[in-house]
Order: structure tokens, then sequence, then C-alpha cells
């Protein structure tokens, strides 16, 4: 038996921010499941070979490089993606960074606090580029009459940390967007979020370096272990499907119970 309402065969999805980590675990989860995937990042080598090990299940995918936070770069890579996927129904937004400064320089400690810049870098990264997908893609999809907008947080927009100001200021802000988008676009568009907790990512970290991790955080973490970006997609999978027909507004958190301690 199968339960058809978590199907996304054959439907298009573009993912943004997909070159590495999580992003790529979204992107191959779609392709594994059947749907054709737009792959967005600006590192042209990871754009091409997430886009080619999502051809190889047997799905149309293509790679686009485009700078995130520059509104004009994603005017033309929405003009680029809708092209070659005009049935684009999915949208994902997974871009993103941190800085471990603090909010200003502690006393005797110049240096320690973050510039200006080093704030405004990371609110664009994380929470800028959210709007621009949604800017960008928001159109298509309320014209289409039907849709779902997957935006990537963090735990860290839940609960503060010292030295993570301007990381979790932008999560923050990305579940405050993530709600005001799904008022606006609903009944059509469907638009959530998720909260990922620690998730290294295999393409970038050998594998001695995640165990000797692993073991450093598992008691930080109730299930005991760090998670795969896998599973951080198949929820993405569940919110694209019609099995989350009903949900809108929600960030949802894969961390392994980190948040609850």
């Amino acid at each position: 038996m199968t339960l058809d309402d978590f199907n996304i065969d054959g439907r298009q999805a573009v993912v943004i921010g997909a070159g590495r980590g999580i992003g790529r675990g979204i992107a191959l989860a779609f392709a594994e499941a059947g749907a054709d995937v737009a792959v967005v990042a600006l590192n042209a080598i990871r754009i091409e070979e997430v886009a080619t090990r999502a051809q190889a299940m047997a799905v149309l995918s293509a790679g686009y490089s485009a700078n995130a936070v520059d509104a004009n770069a994603m005017d033309e890579l929405g003009a680029q993606v809708l092209r070659d996927f005009p049935d684009l129904s999915i949208v994902v937004n997974c871009v993103g960074d941190s800085i471990r400064k603090q909010v200003a320089d502690a006393p005797g400690e110049p240096g320690s606090g973050m510039t200006s810049t080093d704030w405004h870098r990371i609110i664009d990264l994380n929470l800028s580029s959210v709007f621009e997908g949604c800017r960008v893609f928001g159109p298509h999809l309320r014209a289409r009459g039907a849709g779902s907008v997957i935006n990537v947080s963090g735990v860290r927009g839940m609960r503060a940390s010292r030295n993570m100001a301007a990381y979790a200021s932008s999560k923050a802000g990305i579940a405050r967007l993530t709600e005001a988008a799904a008022l606006e676009w609903g009944p059509a568009i469907r638009v959530n979020a998720i909260s990922p907790g620690l998730f290294p990512d295999p393409e970038q970290e050998s594998e001695e370096e995640i165990a000797r991790y692993a073991e450093q955080v598992k008691q930080r973490i109730p299930l005991e272990r760090i998670g795969g970006v896998r599973e951080v997609g198949l929820m993405a999978v569940y919110l694209a499907s019609d099995a989350a027909a009903y949900v809108t507004g929600q960030t949802f958190v894969i961390d392994g119970g980190t948040s609850l301690v």
C-alpha cells in the first residue's frame, strides 16, 4: 500500500542554496522522491555536482549560479528557472552563514564584537535571501494558484546564545517572514519553515572529523547523535507534498531534541 498524499513525483522545485549541506540534502531528497529540481548556488562546481546526482535519479535537473542577496541577480535567476521549469510549484530558500562574535567589543578585547559589515552580511545572507526568493518566485506561485514555499531557519532562532546575535536574529526573522507570507498568500500557497539543529556536511568534512564532533556534542542532544542532511530533506518532501495540505505558517524543528535542553 502506498500513501499518494506524500507523492511529489513529477513536480518541479527550485532549491536556492543547494550547493552544500542541508540545501544539497533537500535537493537530492526531492530528486529521490521524483521531483524535477533547479539547483541554485554560487559555486559552479558544486551546482554541477548536485544537478548531475539529481539527473542520475531520472529527473530533470539543471544548475544555476546566482547571488541570493542581489536583487538583479535574483530577477535574472527567476526568469531562467521559470523558462526551464514552467510548472514550478516548490520553492526552498536555504542560503545562510554564521559568525561567532559579540554584539560589541568587550573591554580590553578589540575585535571581539561585530562590525556593521559583519552584521549586515549575516542578516542579508540568512534573512534577505529568503525575502528575495519569495519576492522573485512568489508571483509565479500566486498566479499559478498552488504551491509550497519552505524556508530554512535554525534552532538558534528560537533561543539566543552568546556570540551568535546576528545568526539568531536573522533566523528568528525567518520565522516571522514565513508567518507573514503564509497569511498573505493563503489559501492557495502554503509557506512553512524548517529549523534544523546540528547537521555537519559529509561532503565538506571527513568521516573522522564528523565522528569526533558527534562524540563531543552528543551529550547535548537527547537522541545522542547528530543529524543527517537527508533527514531535513525528508521533512521538506513532506512539507512540499499534499500530506501537508493543512499546514502553513509553521516552523518545524528537527534537532534531535537539542532545543529542549
